[in-house]
């Protein structure tokens, strides 16, 4: 439990500092006065010191975790690629509604844990740990040493698409590269997300190329009897399923999608 919350807790520092400055509220018990800039700055860096966190910030910073978690969720890790090649499954086996998303999102998310699983304990080592004990006393240091291994499982991703990175850079219009450490965040995410999305639509084709072929046989058998009354798929549907589960397609799907972060 303390573990979660200290995760946690550096998390919610972590989005406050990428997204906006932060900003506190005070009770007003005199008539108002144009604040120092110096003296908010102080309160501030005050603040990111864990022992000094009050129980009111920690709320705060709990409550910014629970709201950005989807996002970092689906924008940096592989969740993004395993919803949607299960999307395609679906659809090629033409089954609507099974299985249902719940079951889906539950199966990627898990999947997500267990790929992620060593790069966010790297995260918790080398960074979150030490910052809970005062081994690490600035808060920028600790947010470097725990974005690195984030980085590093993003850049593996895209080294074989580096033109989605190199997009990303023309748009933002700055200098080519000349070690991963040059490439801000801010540009990495959205080229690995873009990466992860061409990666997922090309296993999600190859998915269709089989349950295609017994729609093509079903629907021509189906012509050449005469019964064009009667809808292919409900024909097809039975004959998915049963090569679906001949050819153990789930090991098959999900063995090839978690060595493809590897």
């Amino acid at each position: 439990m303390k573990k979660t919350i200290n995760i946690l807790t550096l998390l919610g520092l972590f989005a406050i500092a990428f997204i906006a400055s932060p900003s506190f509220a005070q009770e007003i018990a005199e008539p108002p006065t144009t604040p120092d800039v110096n003296q908010i700055a102080d309160t501030i860096n005050g603040l990111r010191n864990p022992d000094q966190i009050s129980t009111t910030l920690f709320t705060f910073i709990l409550l910014t975790v629970l709201t950005l978690a989807p996002a970092i969720l689906v924008m940096t890790t592989s969740f993004t690629r395993l919803i949607v090649v299960f999307g395609f499954l679906r659809q090629a086996m033409a089954t609507q509604q099974s299985p249902p998303n719940q079951v889906l999102v539950g199966l990627a998310l898990f999947l997500t844990f267990f790929i992620m699983a060593p790069t966010y304990q790297r995260v918790y080592d080398e960074s979150v740990e030490p910052y809970m004990n005062g081994d690490i006393t600035e808060f920028s240091e600790a947010y470097e040493k725990g974005i690195a291994p984030i980085r590093e499982f993003m850049f593996r991703q895209i080294e074989k698409n580096p033109q989605d990175l190199a997009l990303f850079m023309e748009i933002a219009e700055l200098d080519r590269p000349d070690t991963p450490d040059d490439v801000p965040t801010t540009v990495l995410i959205p080229a690995f997300i873009l990466n992860e999305m061409r990666i997922s639509f090309e296993l999600g084709f190859i998915i269709y190329i089989p349950f295609l072929i017994i729609d093509m046989v079903v629907a021509s058998t189906l012509m050449a009897m005469g019964m064009m009354m009667l809808p292919p798929v409900f024909v097809s549907l039975p004959f998915k399923i049963i090569l679906f589960v001949f050819v153990d397609g789930w090991y098959l799907l999900i063995g090839s999608l978690v060595k493809s972060f590897y």
